[in-house]
């Protein structure tokens, strides 16, 4: 490499590291955070946390690390930073689960307000159930989805489709939270798996019960 190619890559520590990936993780251990990043991880950034996946992506021209989170079918740009110290304590503060406004305080890079008004108002839920129905890739599960939207509770579930079911989640930026699976048999059966609960199995459901039934697994504690 000649000293000018040299001179204009703006990244000479992630160079230097091998990638984004030990690069942060070298920030991250100099600055005494965790950032959750697995040791795996050389050019592409993906971070899960409580909070959806942080998305790490170096602009090309000029040194500016562009910070995502990303959800099921969405994905917003929270901020950027050419600061590689500050970006691993902004990630690392994010994973622990710092207040949005504590967040915003700290790294005046972060970009929360688009972000946190778009949860606030459903809007990621909302948008989801609308792409699903407008799917074709999709038809077979629309009737499901079109009795499940129809509910007053149950639309405010964050919908996805996992291997041919149709997965509802209380929370769309936590994996953790309550979901469950539901297939179609049938006009009148059901299948319903609660994910997450030791020995989820599936199990059938008459039409008229499957509200009710997905209503009170999705409320448990």
């Amino acid at each position: 490499m000649n000293m000018d190619t040299h001179r204009k890559d703006p990244y000479p520590d992630v160079t230097a590291s091998g990638g984004l990936g030990p690069a942060m993780r070298e920030a991250a251990r100099l600055h005494g955070c965790d950032t959750g990043l697995g040791p795996w991880a050389v050019d592409v950034v993906s971070i899960q946390t409580a909070r959806g996946f942080l998305l790490v992506d170096p602009a090309p021209e000029e040194r500016l690390f562009r910070l995502s989170v990303g959800i099921p079918g969405f994905e917003w740009e929270i901020g950027s930073t050419g600061d590689l110290g500050l970006l691993v304590e902004a990630v690392a503060a994010w994973r622990e689960g710092k207040p949005l406004d504590e967040l915003a305080e700290r790294f005046g890079f972060l970009e929360l307000d688009e972000f946190a008004r778009a949860l606030e108002s459903g809007e990621p839920t909302s948008s989801q159930w609308s792409d699903l129905l407008s799917s074709d890739f999709h038809r077979r599960l629309w009737n499901l989805l079109r009795r499940l939207r129809a509910d007053e509770v149950l639309r405010n579930m964050f919908p996805t489709i996992t291997h041919g079911a149709v997965r509802l989640q209380v929370d769309p930026l936590d994996g953790t939270s309550r979901q469950v699976l539901v297939d179609e048999l049938d006009g009148e059966r059901y299948e319903v798996m609660r994910v997450g609960v030791p020995e989820a199995a599936w199990v059938e459901v008459p039409a008229g019960g499957l509200i009710a039934y997905l209503r009170a697994a999705l409320n448990e504690e």
